[in-house]
């Protein structure tokens, strides 16, 4: 038998400042604010990146970190968008374009079945299609026993379950992995519900009925019969949910007459439901993989607000305080300037050259984070070069371009070296051109692509820290592409061929060769890329995009957008600390902005907070 004593002073922990790798539940004594401290869980949903194209009513499974979402509407839609953690990729389509139905199952093992097709498809409208997805591809399975749409569903890919619908009824079909068979009606009528749990455990809640009535009530499965739980607080539908029947996240949807949306989140502790953090943005109709295993994690998926979005929305209930990625506001250039070089990282980078309106640059600022300063100019004011993207403030280097705007005639094909203080002649490119890419240090850079004239080039120069050598070619040859990285493992994305427009190729450079591969999801050219051939991000470019997407060495996926719309930028850090400066804004006759945003990727924090009598 266990004797509880008073807490006295000598039996709690002392630090200094604050107990290190604390866990939640821990104290200590904080000596320098004299305070006792404790680390407590709390919940909140935070803003992700956005989904590639704005939705309502798709098909999700999966968990907080590996999701899918699939077909949706308005259209119908057949795309599938798969989540990583970080943000959004495309994914193969569905056999069947449809929304509004019925979904469960993870990533790698999903499963999405009914659902409403509406015009142009040809009548009936509603669908018994059953698909299941493997993580690359979808593939026809048996039907449903009855067309049906706005159905509740849960489970998993070999034991699932589909309840209730339009019109409304309360059928319930269960899936075992090859067929649907029928299991018992629900208590209740009602479609547009919010799930969770397993086909043994399984629960819905809220829904709307005749009239329309939007109603809170829950019901929870045991694998055979239906029986009346805890209603929500709030009464609503369309509404999303997640989590285990011990375990159940409800929140967003909508109430009959007003509000037309909501925000309100309600936590299921398997007794009862209680009020927490509200969704940033309120909407319907959106969605939510069901593969968690609590309340502690989801994800709100699309829907409407009410017109469709593509915002996406992390929960968390955890010792941690997640912030989500963002771009911020930096403080501005010193100088306007476009089509520029930019080298180091998000506390220690350099901008230098370009052009303010028709007149070449040389001026090079120096940012610390917080302020910008001006230091030496180039020795050949110019435009449109190559930098090494991978240098710092002492040890720089710029190649290439031009020192005239519209540039053809201009091509300049010298390199200068920066010090920390001053600007110095380094080795010719062996090919003058503008236009061109960079990666590298300045001893070990390299440059690729570009244009000479008219003509697209594909050459790649290696320099030593004294001279340029030939590498081998790029395999496809444009100018106004980005890169980074180093010589030995560089990144070329997106660019621009003449005759054919803006491109998504992507390149990896080992040192030796150029290998294609996964395109960027958007055909675009002048943007930045940042990071290295593992772990990069591409944002702005042309025509004035607000775009950001991350590369992982395999596949690209949805960032933070910036605020500020640009082209002809400049740029540089990493994947998750990254700056955009200047550019041209998008306004017609703009010759230049000096405004600059600052990449943050997510990071997490211990909720430490005051133990207090009260």
């Amino acid at each position: 038998m266990s004797t509880f004593k008073e807490i006295q002073g000598r039996n709690i922990r002392s630090y200094t400042n604050n107990a290190p790798n604390a866990t939640a539940g821990e104290m200590w004594y904080n000596r320098a604010e004299l305070k006792l401290k404790g680390v407590v869980a709390s919940g909140a949903w935070s803003s992700t990146s956005n989904l590639n194209t704005a939705i309502s009513y798709a098909y999700t499974g999966g968990t907080q970190n590996a999701a899918f979402s699939a077909a949706g509407a308005p259209g119908p839609k057949n795309q599938t968008e798969e989540y990583n953690g970080s943000g959004w990729s495309i994914g193969n389509n569905v056999g069947t374009a449809r929304y509004e139905g019925g979904s469960a199952g993870t990533l790698t093992a999903g499963l999405m079945y009914g659902g409403y097709e509406g015009p142009p498809a040809p009548s009936p409208y509603p669908k018994a299609q059953t698909e299941e997805y493997d993580g690359t591809s979808w593939s026809e399975q048996n039907d449903l026993n009855t067309s049906r749409y706005s159905q509740g569903g849960f489970g998993t890919q070999t034991a699932a379950v589909y309840t209730n619908g339009g019109n409304p009824v309360a059928d319930t079909e269960e899936y075992n992995g090859t067929s649907w068979s029928e299991g018992n009606n629900s208590t209740t009528n009602r479609f547009d519900v919010g799930t969770a749990g397993t086909l043994t455990a399984g629960m819905i809640f809220g829904g709307q009925q005749p009239g329309p009535a939007v109603i809170s009530a829950t019901e929870l499965y045991d694998g055979t019969n239906w029986t009346n739980g805890p209603s929500l607080n709030s009464q609503r539908s369309q509404l999303g949910g997640s989590g285990i029947q011990t375990s159940a996240l409800a929140f967003g949807g909508r109430y009959y007459p007003s509000p037309p949306v909501r925000a309100f989140t309600e936590q299921f502790d398997g007794t009862s439901w209680s009020e927490v953090g509200d969704l940033a943005t309120a909407r319907r109709q959106l969605s939510s993989p069901r593969a968690s295993s609590s309340n502690t994690s989801s994800l709100a998926i699309g829907g409407s607000e009410p017109g469709n979005t593509a915002k996406t929305e992390e929960w968390n209930f955890t010792a941690n305080t997640v912030t989500a990625a963002t771009w911020s506001s930096g403080a501005s250039l010193g100088q306007i300037r476009r089509r520029g070089g930019g080298t180091g990282t998000q506390t220690a980078g350099m901008v230098f050259a370009g052009f303010d309106a028709a007149t070449a640059l040389g001026q090079t600022e120096q940012y610390n984070g917080t302020s910008w300063t001006e230091v030496g100019d180039l020795t050949t004011a110019r435009g449109k070069l190559g930098s090494a993207t991978a240098g710092s403030q002492t040890a720089a280097l710029g190649f290439g371009g031009s020192t005239a705007e519209p540039s053809n005639p201009a091509i300049v094909n010298n390199s200068e070296e920066y010090n920390g203080s001053s600007w110095t002649e380094g080795d010719n490119l062996n090919t003058a051109r503008y236009n061109l890419a960079g990666a590298g240090t300045q001893t070990a850079g390299l440059g690729f692509g570009g244009y000479t004239t008219s003509t697209d080039r594909n050459e790649s120069e290696e320099y030593n820290g004294s001279s340029w050598t030939e590498g081998n070619n790029l395999n496809t040859a444009r100018g106004n592409l980005s890169g980074c990285g180093t010589q030995t493992a560089a990144l070329g994305a997106a660019g621009y061929v003449q005759g054919s427009g803006n491109q998504t190729v992507t390149e990896e450079y080992n040192g030796t060769s150029w290998t294609t591969v996964t395109a960027c999801p958007t055909a675009q050219a002048t943007a930045v890329l940042a990071g290295t051939q593992t772990d990069a991000i591409i944002f702005a470019g042309t025509p004035n995009l607000t775009t950001t997407v991350g590369y992982d060495g395999t596949n690209w996926s949805t960032r933070p957008s910036l605020a500020t719309g640009r082209d002809y930028t400049t740029g540089f850090g990493t994947g998750t600390a990254a700056l955009c400066a200047g550019g041209n804004g998008g306004t017609p006759g703009d010759e230049g902005i000096g405004t600059v945003e600052e990449f943050n990727g997510s990071t997490t924090a211990i909720n430490i907070v005051d133990i207090t009598t009260s």
